[in-house]
């Protein structure tokens, strides 16, 4: 048998391979459309999806060696044609996916905006199918290259963001299952980073690290920054792993860099209107720029082009460039600024209309994010260990380094020796060797501890709402496999009516045993998706009856987390099952 590790990234997805008879895992190449009616391999596989009409691009030009003409592809091609069809293209669905102002079930993609004027709306897609369809693009191409070992017999491990709450995960899950993964684990991606450091460096990792050890895991990818902190500690004279903090989900990465560069373009345009169309085009051709301005062997200035509109589009292309000097100065300085160690993020009064798009994060200055983070859980790192297609510039890993030296004032050694593209693919593949007893595992459970909101009995008063108390129902740190059953409190389960419950949770309250009763409104508690459902109830039972119920959680293998109500006289069990629809405004 062999262990697939699938990297679900916002900008590029890879994927990875562990024999588990000799213990080594390697990268997988992945054949995709490249070209019109080119086919080829790729190390990975560009989070892209292009949903052309025929006339824009035929059918017969996206064939694939297991498929029939296709209407659709994802890919190198995707992401390079659809710089000239931005209207057509789904990018940064992985960010849409755990985006909680919409409905993620909704077809929504291409996100096209509040401006839409001569856009002619095609075929869209929801961001868990747009998930599924990248999965199960990486499934056919394995299946086609490997057809004795079909990939939906393989133990799979998916990564997400340490950061990703409860509901996000279940629809990963859900996206993996349409793409037709039934046996499917979920693995954090810094967490998963740190074993493919751990597998590169073998047994000298324990040359690098002793106890009190604490690793930082910094991964600033295409459309989030997330971090992680990873303590090292003595266990009966052995090194043990434990992943003690895991930061917020932050929209912020090389997303954000792009339409920054985009913006100094346009605004170097002088009387040039572009419309909704050119500037989808040229934030995706300042991606390209970003990548080529942040090596190490960079131009002096870089060329950007974008096709005119109407009938004249070669002789209306708009040129400009970007110099080297410039984008550094964004990019580093900009997104990257030298702080103090107390810096905490800056705040700005939000307008009160705005479009729904993805929630970028209102400071763009990672730095501040990072000292933030660091002062949130009282932490300073001994060691880093970079992940993410941004973190490949040296000058911007320098930067992070000199800050934590001076944060910590002393050395913050950097561990090394991974591939920060393919890094958290390996490192899925290989944990799956470590769940068979094939090296050391890190300890973490559940990023966060979990709550429902229980609604207090209290008589009715005008204008006031019974308030609300938070029960824990998973402590922090609850592993995979566990089950918890709640102190015998004394609740009541309304049935036979479509009723809502709230979910909360916390990432720096590791106190908190099962059943802790806390105020729902503090300002360390957030408020996730709730879930809508009726009740079923028997031929004793009617609508609006409260049954007495005890509470049990279970955190799955998969990694998801499930509430049961369990009636007190035996007759009824019911799972609060995550719900795909958002909270009313």
């Amino acid at each position: 048998m062999k262990i697939l590790g699938i990297d679900l990234g916002t900008t590029n997805t890879a994927l990875a391979c562990a024999d588990v008879d000799t213990g080594l895992a390697q990268s997988v190449g992945i054949t995709q459309i490249v070209g019109p009616g080119e086919v080829a391999e790729r190390p990975s596989l560009p989070s892209f999806l292009l949903l052309p009409s025929e006339h824009e691009v035929p059918a017969n030009q996206l064939q694939l060696p297991w498929s029939g003409p296709m209407k659709y592809a994802v890919g190198t091609f995707a992401r390079d044609r659809g710089a000239e069809l931005p209207h057509r293209l789904v990018a940064s669905a992985k960010s849409w996916l755990c985006n909680p102002s919409i409905d993620r079930t909704a077809q929504v993609l291409p996100f096209l905006g509040a401006s839409r004027e001569g856009i002619e709306v095609g075929e869209r897609v929801s961001p868990v199918n747009a998930s599924a369809r990248y999965l199960a693009h990486l499934r056919a191409s394995w299946d086609d290259a490997h057809p004795d070992d079909p990939a939906d017999e393989q133990d799979v491990l998916l990564t997400v963001p340490a950061s990703f709450d409860a509901v996000a995960r279940e629809l990963t899950v859900v996206a993996a299952r349409e793409a037709g993964f039934d046996r499917v684990t979920l693995l954090e991606e810094p967490q998963a980073a740190f074993y493919a450091y751990l597998a590169a460096r073998g047994e000298a990792w324990r040359k690098d690290l002793a106890p009190g050890d604490v690793v930082l895991v910094c991964d600033v990818g295409g459309g989030t920054t997330d971090f992680s902190l990873i303590e090292v500690a003595s266990d009966g004279g052995a090194l043990a792993l434990e992943r003690i903090a895991v930061g917020d989900h932050i929209l912020l990465g090389g997303d954000n860099m792009d339409l920054a560069m985009a913006a100094i373009v346009q605004r170097g345009l002088g009387d040039k209107v572009l419309d909704a169309m050119q500037q989808r085009a040229l934030t995706f051709a300042c991606r390209r720029a970003k990548e080529a301005l942040l090596e190490a062997d960079a131009p002096d200035k870089f060329p950007i082009s974008i096709l005119g509109r109407g009938s004249k589009l070669i002789g209306g292309t708009i040129r400009a460039e970007i110099a080297r000097a410039d984008a550094h100065a964004l990019l580093v300085d900009g997104f990257f600024p030298e702080v103090t160690a107390d810096a905490r993020t800056q705040r700005r009064r939000a307008g009160g209309l705005r479009e729904m798009g993805l929630p970028y994060a209102l400071d763009p200055a990672i730095s501040r994010h990072l000292a933030e983070f660091l002062g949130r859980f009282g932490r300073m790192p001994t060691a880093v260990l970079f992940n993410g297609g941004v973190m490949k510039s040296t000058m911007l890993r320098e930067r992070i380094v000199g800050l934590l030296r001076a944060w910590a004032h002393r050395d913050v050694k950097v561990l090394g020796g991974t591939d920060l593209d393919l890094a958290v693919a390996l490192g899925a593949a290989h944990y799956g060797l470590v769940r068979r007893g094939k090296g050391v595992r890190i300890r973490g459970g559940t990023a966060r501890a979990y709550y429902i909101g229980i609604e207090s009995a209290m008589p009715a008063i005008p204008g006031f709402e019974p308030p609300v108390k938070a029960l824990c129902v998973a402590p922090q740190g609850l592993e995979e496999g566990s089950r918890v059953e709640l102190p015998d409190d004394e609740l009541g389960l309304v049935v036979g009516e479509v009723v809502q419950f709230r979910f909360f949770a916390a990432a720096t309250r590791k106190d908190d045993g099962a059943g802790t009763l806390i105020d729902a409104d503090r300002d360390d508690l957030v408020e996730l998706d709730p879930v809508e459902k009726q009740v079923e109830i028997d031929g004793e039972r009617k609508a609006g009856d409260v049954v007495p119920v005890r509470l049990e959680a279970h955190v799955t293998e998969v990694g998801t987390l499930e509430l049961w109500c369990v009636a007190r006289d035996g007759r009824g069990r019911w799972k609060l099952e995550y719900s795909v629809r958002e909270r009313d405004a």
